[in-house]
């Protein structure tokens, strides 16, 4: 027990230096929804605070809270999951105890957490099995569904960087669900009591069927972002703040997103990148991984403009513009004058530019507008001449 923040310390101090004490690369508490007909299949985990490589005096005090509850704690497997209990919160409780009257607002939110659940009402109808606390020790795959959706926070909220995961298998680690509003429903419960829902008038309006729940289900946004249609942004994407999602055909799928304020009226595929102050056209679209790109991920660098309807599968560079309707590949063929080659060189030293060039050679090449000769067909670039700025505002 710790009266004061002196004893708090040392009592994180003395947990940290045991032989079976691991600091997490992640962790939390969530609140699980559970299958309907089969508990077991946790649909969604929902974490109020996210600990991302921070906060290891609060994850000392949950493990050794863990351990004087009875759990066994193998720090040296990738991840752990526990069901919370009594004695678990209690422990907690007593270890938190000189921080509880200052933990309000944006001070000490894991003791806010803990101290929340502790005063949940009896008849609240929720029970220790809602509710599961999270470990990550090691950014291998994925082993559950509660590391998954730990790490789509982390992405989503920013503690993470884009592409910096290992998401491998994790679609294997969620179950594909109806949706009505936030909450999931397992589809076979659906199918077992489909007659007695529709008959009574209480089949549910269902939103969506997926693995993955929306974006704002989960995180709320800088005050200065938009998203014009909730179905727009999947959760596990990333908006820096200032991005604006129009909709119709703008989307950001999970692991992708913005580096900063950005415009989006277009498609942002998983594992693709757009930085700051660029605009992704009406109908514009990234390519993600298994679509093109010969699963190299695409950057699209700062202050581009994506033109409506453009399809871009390799990285293009800062200060760029695509036409409306042009398509770089990496192995789009593109011809450049002798005038283009020596302005591109002028303001990109140190970079290979020839009269032809493949996608995949633009790499980190800056200021190019890339056209189609509309007598030949041919793909061009040249030097662009046009700067892209946002409507301030707007971002």
């Amino acid at each position: 027990m710790a009266f004061t923040k002196d004893d708090f310390k040392e009592l994180v101090s003395n947990i940290q230096s045991q032989d079976w004490y691991k600091n997490p690369i992640g962790f939390g508490i969530a609140k699980v929804d559970r299958g309907q007909l089969n508990p077991e299949k946790i649909l969604q985990a929902s974490y109020p605070v996210v600990n991302w490589e921070e906060n290891f005096g609060s994850a000392a005090i949950f493990l050794n809270a863990l351990k004087e509850a009875g759990e066994n704690i193998d720090t040296s497997k990738s991840e752990l999951v526990f069901n919370i209990s009594d004695k678990f919160l209690t422990t907690c409780i007593e270890s938190f105890r000189p921080y509880i009257p200052e933990a309000k607002g944006q001070e000490h939110k894991n003791v806010q957490v803990i101290s929340t659940l502790a005063s949940l009402p009896i008849d609240s109808g929720l029970t220790a099995d809602d509710y599961r606390v999270v470990f990550i020790f090691e950014d291998t795959n994925p082993a559950s569904a509660e590391s998954v959706y730990l790490k789509l926070y982390a992405l989503s909220t920013g503690k993470a960087a884009l592409r910096s995961l290992n998401l491998d298998g994790a679609f294997g680690q969620l179950h594909n669900s109806a949706w009505v509003g936030n909450q999931p429903i397992e589809l076979d419960w659906l199918r077992e009591n489909e007659i007695s829902l529709k008959l009574s008038g209480k089949f549910p309006s269902i939103t969506k069927v997926d693995k993955f729940p929306q974006f704002l289900d989960h995180v709320i946004p800088a005050d200065n972002t938009r998203i014009l249609d909730t179905n727009k942004v999947r959760f596990g994407a990333q908006l820096a703040a200032g991005t604006t999602v129009m909709p119709g055909a703008a989307y950001i799928n999970f692991n992708a997103g913005t580096e900063g304020a950005v415009m989006v009226e277009g498609r942002i595929s998983s594992s693709a990148k757009v930085g700051a102050g660029s605009d992704v056209g009406g109908g514009a679209s990234i390519l993600g991984v298994l679509s093109g790109t010969d699963g190299v991920p695409v950057t699209i660098g700062d202050n581009t403009l994506l033109g409506a309807n453009s399809c871009t599968g390799t990285a293009i560079g800062d200060s760029c513009i695509l036409d409306a309707g042009v398509t770089i590949l990496p192995g789009t063929k593109i011809t450049l004058s002798e005038k283009a080659v020596e302005q591109l060189k002028e303001i990109n030293p140190g970079k290979e530019i020839s009269t032809v060039m493949k996608g995949m050679d633009f790499l980190g090449v800056n200021g190019v507008h890339f056209r189609v000769n509309s007598q030949t067909g041919q793909t061009i670039a040249m030097r662009s001449t046009r700067e892209v700025k946002l409507n301030a505002d707007l971002h």
